[in-house]
């Protein structure tokens, strides 16, 4: 097994979310670091962990990324980090994969399905090699104790339960 290492610079991690049912807010977190084990042929033995800083979040809006931070959400002063680690990677064709793992949020930890696209592997200009990924999901909010919730007249939520996560990830084989 090769140990791999995230390029911070080449990824980006993004959720989105229904704002009054009829809107997509996003977000992204600037802060996160993922490891891999993977022998560089399928991914199915690949091992994989992910963390993020809760409070590097950026909706591009400080009063809402203040929210998110807050007790009502993340409460990251109290839980700093979300994690993802692999249980498993199951093969679908040679570009798509399902990855199973347990995601932890706030003090919840529940297993999660990650769709992933390998993009391939490649020598990049400074004669490393580089695999990249694109993975997608979605997650219930409430699941995982980010329970916050308000409605509007027509009883409609003003924020809803369903994350899509949408990420871009370029991994760097270490040697």
């Amino acid at each position: 097994m090769t140990k791999w290492k995230i390029d911070t610079a080449h990824s980006q991690i993004q959720f989105k979310v229904k704002h009054l049912v009829v809107t997509t807010v996003s977000g992204t977190f600037g802060k996160f670091d993922a490891g891999m084990d993977w022998s560089g042929g399928d991914l199915t033995d690949a091992k994989i962990n992910f963390t993020a800083e809760v409070d590097s979040i950026n909706t591009g809006n400080a009063q809402r990324d203040g929210h998110l931070k807050a007790e009502d959400f993340f409460n990251a002063s109290k839980y700093p980090e979300i994690k993802f680690v692999s249980k498993s990677v199951k093969k679908i064709d040679n570009e798509n994969y399902k990855v199973e793992g347990d995601l932890s949020l706030r003090d919840v930890t529940k297993p999660v399905t990650l769709n992933v696209v390998y993009g391939g592997t490649v020598k990049n200009p400074y004669n490393m090699i580089v695999a990249g990924f694109d993975i997608t999901g979605k997650i219930n909010r409430s699941d995982f104790g980010l329970k916050w919730t308000a409605s509007t007249e027509a009883g409609q939520l003003v924020v809803s339960d369903d994350v899509r996560l949408d990420i871009t990830v370029e991994m760097i084989q270490q040697n």
